[in-house]
């Protein structure tokens, strides 16, 4: 039997080296499935995230969101009362509540549609998910809705997703090919499974399982990898399959960010963007209404997430773009990857892939106890 030592944020540190840069030559634009961001923060897939509103907004401040087509804003009409009694319920209640507004209401085609068409309105790119077992459905339907992207994510993607029920039955490959618009899938958290899905045609993959503030993955199925070394193993599988095809496949990382200093290592460990719930579900537009609540806490036969409260701190853009008033990373997200890649003196995105990582086990304590006790800074979280 062997084990693998494993490292999450907290246990690295991003090391400086014999340059600095000038902010203003700092870009830290991305492209992600033909996608042009200038901020490369995707918001997450889940209802208390993204609505098509959000997605607007997130678009226009130069990021981007995916909206959930399973989620409540397919299933019913006036949404926004769903998400009211949704936050509003105890924490002894929320798992019962939302099990039922997900079960109580199907899917609705023509909402699907209209989600999509609203956001594009908005003058944004419109980026969807759902499922492996409802994507040959949802997909096609989006595509001609005209989302500019489809996201396939579970809680863990394979190459060929199996079924007993052969309309569940999902090959990745065959998928690809038949979509006129870009797809990227997750998530994983391995070399060996990134590596395997790779060639199937997807334009992104989401690597991160289980370390969502909301999620419970970790706790009832025994499931993940610490996020440093997911990113950089995965990030690894990338680099290797574009060695050996001259295709690049984006890698996103998803969940463990709380700060901003997280985002930029999540970077340096290879992630061309990063995929955030909780940061973004505390801006005042978010549709959780200060609660944040990940995509398996409704499902039927075990819940795998937890309604947390994050309350709402600021609006999107000053969450985004400042300036902030906080001393704790979780505002002017961009600005602070802008700065932290000038010190590290990197000026672009893959620049800042491939500075200097350490181990540093001490990385949050050393240094900090007064910010500890008296929960300042550093010892918020």
């Amino acid at each position: 039997m062997t084990f693998h030592r494993a490292y999450g944020f907290d246990e690295i540190a991003l090391a400086t080296s014999d340059i600095t840069v000038d902010e203003a030559d700092v870009n830290i634009g991305v492209s992600i499935a033909d996608i042009k961001l200038n901020i490369p923060i995707i918001a997450s897939a889940m209802d208390s995230v993204c609505s098509p509103s959000m997605a607007i907004e997130l678009g226009k401040l130069g990021a981007t969101g995916v909206l959930n087509l399973e989620g409540v804003h397919t299933r019913y009409e006036d949404p926004a009362s769903i998400l009211k009694q949704i936050a509003s319920v105890s924490n002894t209640e929320y798992v019962t509540t939302m099990q039922t507004a997900y079960q109580k209401e199907s899917i609705k085609d023509h909402l699907v549609e209209r989600c999509i068409k609203t956001i594009k309105a908005g003058g944004v790119p419109a980026i969807v998910s759902s499922t492996p077992q409802r994507a040959s459905h949802l997909g096609p339907l989006a595509a001609a809705a005209g989302a500019n992207a489809f996201v396939i994510q579970s809680t863990v993607i394979s190459k060929h997703f199996y079924s007993s029920n052969e309309s569940k039955k999902l090959d990745l490959e065959a998928f690809c090919a038949s979509m006129p618009i870009p797809v990227l899938i997750g998530n994983t958290a391995t070399y060996d499974a990134t590596k395997s899905l790779l060639s199937t045609g997807v334009r992104g993959i989401f690597v991160g399982i289980g370390p969502g503030a909301a999620c419970t993955t970790r706790g009832v199925l025994g499931i993940g990898v610490p996020m440093a070394t997911c990113i950089a193993d995965t990030a690894k599988a990338r680099d290797d399959y574009f060695a050996e095809t001259g295709t690049y496949v984006s890698i996103i990382a998803d969940g463990g960010i709380i700060n901003s200093g997280d985002i930029c290592k999540a970077i340096a460990c290879g992630a061309d963007a990063v995929m955030i719930g909780s940061p973004l579900a505390r801006a005042n537009e978010a549709p959780g209404l200060g609660f944040h609540w990940g995509m398996a806490t409704p499902n039927a036969l075990l819940p795998r997430g937890a309604r947390v409260e994050v309350g709402s701190i600021a609006d999107l853009k000053t969450i985004l773009l400042g300036p902030s008033s906080s001393d704790d990373g979780s505002l002017n997200l961009a600005g602070a990857l802008s700065t932290g890649m000038a010190t590290l003196g990197a000026k672009t995105i893959s620049e800042m892939q491939r500075v200097k990582k350490l181990i540093a086990p001490s990385l949050q304590t050393e240094g900090k106890l007064y910010q500890k006790t008296q929960k300042l800074g550093m010892g918020k979280h």
